[in-house]
This record gives structure tokens, C-alpha cells and sequence, in this order.
């Protein structure tokens, strides 16, 4: 299973943006897919995460409201859309799929992760 991460690029605060994952190599719709991120100098940390079904999503409580997670099963894919965004979140962006077992995580522990898309937040 291979996963491309796209989408990022330098944003003023306050602005939005939609990073991409395709997934391809596997059954796309057996796969939880999560989106984590990691700073310079910081540990990989999880953003969000949608369910095989695209009925299931979960948010840490710091970014609720403000992103955006959906899938779309026919296109493979799986977006990150990311509205208000703030200097703090710039980071390098990754996306990693799981194969599903009913429940979702919020840790690293998935099978398979794309190369990262760079997100920086500046005025």
C-alpha cells in the first residue's frame, strides 16, 4: 500500500487549506486512515482520523472545529481540510492507513505511511 500526501504550501494565519492523500497498492475502503504531524524538533503527533466507512472520525480536542476529515471511496482518497489555521501548526503533514479493526487510534501504530507535505503558517 503506498499513500501521497499533497496539498501543503505557506499560508497567512487565519487562511485554510485541503492536503490530499491517495491511497493506492490495496482495498482502499478496508483502511482507517489518519492524518498525524510533526514539527521541527517535536514528536509525530495525531491530527485526525476517518474510519474505513467515513462514518467514524475523531479530532484531538485542540483542533475541533478547525479541521476537517473526509474520504471519498471511489477516488481512493482521504482529505485534511484545514480552515483558520495558525502558526503553530506549522509542520510537516503525513498521512498513514491502518488496516481497519472496528476501532480507530490515535497513535502511530498504522501500517503504512506516506512521505510528508510541508504546511508552514507565516505573515
Amino acid at each position: 500500500v503506498q499513500l501521497q500526501a499533497s496539498g501543503g504550501g505557506l499560508v497567512q494565519p487565519g487562511n485554510s487549506l485541503r492536503l490530499s492523500c491517495v491511497v493506492s497498492g490495496g482495498t482502499f475502503s478496508n483502511y482507517d486512515i489518519g492524518w498525524f504531524r510533526q514539527a521541527p524538533g517535536k514528536e509525530r503527533e495525531f491530527v485526525a482520523v476517518i474510519d474505513w466507512s467515513g462514518n467514524t472520525t475523531v479530532y484531538p480536542y485542540s483542533e475541533r472545529g478547525r479541521f476537517i476529515i473526509s474520504r471519498n471511496n471511489a477516488k481512493n482518497t482521504v482529505y485534511l481540510q484545514m480552515n483558520d489555521l495558525k502558526p503553530e501548526d506549522t509542520a510537516s503533514y503525513y498521512c498513514a492507513a491502518r488496516y481497519t479493526t472496528g476501532t480507530v487510534i490515535t497513535i502511530t501504530l498504522y501500517d503504512y505511511w506516506g512521505q510528508g507535505t510541508e504546511v508552514t503558517v507565516s505573515s
